[in-house]
């Protein structure tokens, strides 16, 4: 009856593509998150809680709209934010979002990788190890408040 009161975790996912090696430090850095002490500093800190979706491939044209408006520069263009610096990616320099997501299915390597999206939050990086450490520390904090609010409440009807 009160299911849809239960606090999900958070959804995140990461477009990630094998062969590129922060990529690769990215989706290692979230598993870890999930199944180890976060921060690692703290081995008596409690895992992370979220549902990873891992993806190997490049996000959809809507997708690609969607995160770059959770990107904390809007006013960077989508070339400037998504593309690497791959001679590929020149095809789409100064293009828009459906130009990018079709170059980025033919050449994966004209993409800035990691694109690691929080969509509970509307968080997203592109191309950064440091930023996915950001939506890690970003969900610590929402942890760790929670687990604060939790202390003080009353535990029962008569405490």
């Amino acid at each position: 009856m009160f299911n849809s009161f239960k606090r999900k975790p958070p959804q995140i996912s990461i477009f990630h593509h094998p062969s590129s090696p922060p990529s690769a430090k990215a989706v290692d850095l979230l598993k870890r998150a999930k199944t180890s002490p976060y921060p690692p500093t703290q081995p008596t800190a409690s895992p992370l809680e979220y549902e990873l979706d891992i993806v190997e491939g490049p996000p959809t044209a809507d997708q690609l709209r969607t995160i770059l408006s959770y990107m904390p520069s809007k006013a960077t263009s989508p070339s400037m934010a998504l593309l690497s610096a791959h001679p590929s990616a020149s095809e789409a320099s100064g293009k828009g979002v459906k130009e990018i997501a079709e170059l980025a299915s033919r050449n994966p390597k004209a993409l800035k990788w990691p694109v690691v999206v929080d969509w509970d939050d509307g968080k997203a990086t592109v191309g950064s190890v440091d930023g996915v450490k950001e939506i890690l520390e970003a969900l610590r904090r929402k942890r760790d408040e929670g687990e604060k609010e939790e202390d003080t409440k009353p535990k029962g009807w008569f405490t």
